[in-house]
């Protein structure tokens, strides 16, 4: 029963550079819906219209919304919430070290039932939806069959298998290129790119930034560690 109006998100245009170009090509503005997390945006409302919850602030921290999303997200970090902020599109932002991070992906990971395993097998069968259709994310969940992982804000990164090994990255300067490169050194030193039903190639094609120097190519980005 609701619309486009009750998404709080700031309007914007798709972060895919296709689709982007799309919209501008057609005349479009940006919209709340084409932001990039509406889709959690939409999953917050129809949690508050499940449960019978006020739509107008679901956003405010003390919303009984956002006190049990902070409930789960230290229950599953495995820390206490020290720091809360704002995020870009306008929700509260919850603090947890880059450890928690991976213990709470490698728990959803690893569930067998419950909503945990609901949203494991969610991102198993619709990888695209987590990033996008032609992100590297979506190319590395694809190369190793069940995978979960999800990219974030300032080059943070985490990606869970369904052992429950778990890989939790932040670059310093929140630089999005050394992103995926990071990401594919590390599942390459830990021999995850040469398992048996992984597609190597495809995971460690995820981890190439090449530069460009008037189109043509002039460097690359390597991870260090």
């Amino acid at each position: 029963g609701l619309s486009e109006a009750d998404l709080q998100t700031p309007p914007d245009f798709p972060l895919d550079d296709v689709a982007k170009e799309a919209v501008l090509a057609a005349g479009g503005t940006r919209t709340p819906i084409a932001m990039n997390c509406s889709g959690k945006h939409s999953a917050m409302l129809a949690t508050c219209v499940l449960n019978g919850w006020d739509t107008a602030t679901y956003l405010d921290p003390a919303h009984p919304l956002q006190v049990a999303i902070a409930e789960t997200f230290a229950e599953l970090t495995g820390e206490e919430i020290e720091v809360s902020a704002t995020d870009g599109c306008g929700a509260p932002l919850l603090s947890t070290s880059l450890v928690g991070l991976a213990r709470a992906f490698a728990a959803i990971a690893t569930a067998t039932d419950g909503p945990e395993a609901r949203i494991a097998a969610a991102i198993r069968t619709h990888p695209e939806l987590v990033s996008g259709s032609r992100r590297d994310e979506r190319t590395l969940l694809t190369a190793m069959p069940g995978s979960i992982g999800k990219a974030g804000a300032e080059s943070c990164y985490a990606v869970a298998l369904a052992d429950g090994r778990a890989f939790a990255l932040k670059t310093d300067d929140g630089a999005a290129r050394a992103r995926p490169v990071l990401m594919a050194a590390a599942l390459a030193r830990s021999g995850v790119d040469r398992e048996d039903g992984v597609d190597g190639e495809a995971v460690r094609r995820t981890g190439e930034a090449v530069l460009l120097g008037g189109g043509k190519p002039v460097g690359e980005i390597r991870a260090t560690f």
